[in-house]
């Protein structure tokens, strides 16, 4: 029998003011909503080219032209963000990966390594701010989630015991570095400068630079 798998994105309509706001300051709102649009664009369009049955945008929002065909949507439910990871896996009936729209970096290489589950039951992506940026369950169980503290700098942590406390046997991805902060988005913007992340980065900076030479 095929099981079916899911990948499974969480994310915010990307609008001034309601996303990545620690950008702000030196970026104007508006500008970070650019930025996490196109975080969100090419992140969507990594999960485009890896192999999955379903791929599920589950959005705090409304969708827009960023959109690409071949995503389901669902909406995100209310409460905290172990919450809203918990009722995401709850979509998914089988094996599934579940990741952010804060790796723009992140490749179809990377997502396919954690969406194999012959020889594990979960996989783990670190992030380096201690949270982690993606997680993958065999056997998808929102009870693994509730609970978990998150935006720390000891989630990642907790969550992994959480999944080895559970039985479960955890395989690691390669750490990646959330955009959070403008540090942050500068090195990430680096490491992808043919993205639209990075190439956005690239044109906002050197506007701003411009701009401050005259």
């Amino acid at each position: 029998m095929t099981i079916s798998t899911t990948l499974l994105v969480i994310a915010k309509e990307p609008l001034p003011g309601r996303v990545k706001t620690r950008l702000t300051p030196p970026f104007t709102p508006d500008e970070a909503a650019r930025l996490a649009e196109a975080a969100l664009t090419d992140t969507l369009q990594a999960v485009l080219a890896t192999p999955a049955d379903r791929r599920v945008l589950v959005l705090a929002g409304a969708s827009g032209p960023w959109l690409p065909p071949g995503f389901e949507v669902a909406e995100q439910c209310a409460g905290g963000l172990d919450e809203r990871l918990a009722a995401a896996f709850a979509l998914a009936p089988g094996p599934a990966l579940l990741i952010g729209i804060d790796t723009p970096q992140v490749t179809p290489e990377l997502l396919a390594r954690g969406m194999e589950f012959t020889a594990t039951d979960a996989w783990f992506g670190p992030a380096d701010d201690g949270g982690f940026w993606a997680l993958g369950l065999a056997v998808p169980d929102p009870e693994l989630l509730r609970g978990v503290p998150m935006s720390t700098s000891y989630t990642g942590a907790v969550q992994r015991r959480r999944l080895t406390v559970a039985g479960l046997t955890v395989c690691d991805l390669p750490a990646l570095r959330d955009v959070d902060t403008a540090a942050d988005a500068a090195v990430v913007a680096a490491q992808i400068p043919h993205s639209r992340f990075g190439a956005l980065h690239t044109e906002l900076t050197t506007d701003r630079a411009g701009a401050g030479a005259r």
